[in-house]
């Protein structure tokens, strides 16, 4: 068999493949439907300094090729995170990877701080998420800012930190490099696109907040777009995501650039979607003749 494993920031994963944040809870939702030993890495839920009730409802839409989402970060909050999600992870042969979201640098900081000595391997930043009213989208899409808030976050963090970068941007390299410059230990991308739906027959919004995050397979091509341009430009790993439903879709992120990759919408209809990509890599590279997955980083040029 070919040889799975994948490197971010000095932390092995037995394999490239894991979930994205959001569409997979902290792990336990899931647990019924798939083997948590068999990902590479489990991202959990964005986890905020106090409980966040979210947005409004309606808050989910299916549209061609995808869904709308305006979630709005809806989360226990830290001290239900440290005393009930992480520890169930713990018993899970998995990398565990927490997404941290907040309104303001201190609020990220607060999250980050609380994390120092737990059991997570991985940082993973939310700035980018287009439905929050306030903070996230200001982050994500302005250089300085990205920047200063990254390297914040390094100066408390003891885990390595991954970036979570917004396509909803003019140039994505821009703000992967204040990223990369701000000491960043690896990218995650894209998160959703800034989308809306309208009922014709009610004449109304579908979601309560009228817009929201577009993600599924519509937006694969984007992405993979996205993270063949970033890999240009930066020298460290970028975790690929964004409408990856099949082996044939993470392959192709990974030829692209990625290091890794991330599983979201296909979880909802498919729950066992990373475990039949996983083998469907394996497959892959057995039958080309491949020794390693980190063979396929970047091989198209």
């Amino acid at each position: 068999m070919a040889d799975m494993k994948v490197t971010l920031s000095g932390v092995e994963l037995k394999n490239p493949v894991m979930t994205a944040s959001g569409t997979f809870g902290s792990g336990v939702e899931y647990s019924e439907y798939v083997d948590l030993n068999r990902l590479g890495a489990v991202v959990t839920k964005g986890v905020a300094d106090h409980p966040w009730t979210g947005n409004a409802t309606p808050r989910v839409a299916e549209v061609a090729g995808g869904m709308l989402n305006a979630i709005g970060l809806q989360n226990p909050g830290i001290d239900t995170f440290l005393e009930r999600d992480l520890p169930f992870l713990d018993d899970y042969d998995t990398v565990k990877i927490v997404n941290v979201c907040g309104h303001s640098t201190e609020e990220y900081l607060h999250v980050v701080r609380r994390l120092q000595d737990s059991s997570a391997d991985l940082l993973e930043i939310n700035i980018s998420c287009p439905n929050v009213s306030e903070g996230g989208i200001a982050f994500g899409t302005n250089p300085k800012m990205v920047e200063e808030i990254t390297r914040a976050i390094k100066k408390e963090a003891k885990q390595p930190i991954i970036m979570k970068l917004s396509p909803n941007v003019t140039d994505i390299t821009e703000i992967a490099k204040a990223a990369e410059a701000g000491g960043a230990d690896v990218l995650s991308m894209i998160n959703t696109l800034t989308g809306m739906k309208i009922d014709v027959e009610r004449q109304s919004f579908l979601l309560a907040n009228k817009t929201g995050g577009m993600s599924g397979p519509a937006v694969h091509p984007i992405a993979v777009r996205m993270v063949y341009q970033t890999a240009q430009v930066v020298s460290i790993p970028i975790i690929g995501m964004g409408g990856i439903a099949t082996w044939q879709d993470a392959v192709e992120m990974m030829l692209a650039g990625a290091s890794a990759v991330s599983v979201g919408t296909a979880n909802f209809y498919n729950p066992r979607a990373t475990v039949d990509i996983i083998e469907g890599m394996e497959a892959y590279l057995e039958r080309k003749g491949i020794a390693s997955v980190t063979d396929l980083i970047g091989a198209v040029h």
